[in-house]
């Protein structure tokens, strides 16, 4: 699978997948972490950090447009385990974000929803490799 979650080909995921459930974290994960290049470099930049110069709003705005791509996983069947990083990631980011001038350095480099977006589709690619998650019936004796 590569490693840019915009560049996995919906095709590459099994096909209980929701394709439109993920083509709406895409476009979150894009908007909030990815959507302008910076001129003269490489480098791109979203919403958040743009979101982190309100105080305080600003970040609870961002932390909570974060929040769709988690839900949506839990939503897709992506484990626990694996949300509990996601939220790890959001939280980070709304903490790091916090902090005046410097969080909005660190949310345009930390970029959690892209960050989540890839733990999710990773996760979902792999769901055909993974044992069943669905209840076995035995019988006692």
């Amino acid at each position: 699978m590569s490693d840019d979650p915009f560049d996995v080909r919906l095709d590459d995921l099994p096909a209980s997948v929701d394709r439109a459930a993920v083509k709406r974290m895409r476009f979150v994960a894009r908007v909030l972490d990815d959507s302008v290049r910076i001129p003269g470099t490489e480098f791109r930049i979203g919403l958040d950090p743009v979101l982190g110069l309100l105080p305080v709003a600003g970040d609870a705005v961002s932390g909570a447009l974060s929040l769709y791509i988690v839900v949506e996983s839990a939503r897709l069947g992506v484990s626990p385990k694996t949300l509990f990083g996601m939220l790890a990631n959001a939280g980070v980011d709304v903490a790091g974000g916090s902090i005046p001038v410097v969080g909005d350095l660190f949310d345009a480099a930390w970029k959690a929803n892209t960050r989540n977006l890839r733990l999710a589709l990773s996760e979902l690619a792999d769901a055909d490799e993974a044992p069943s998650r669905t209840a076995v019936e035995v019988d006692i004796e």
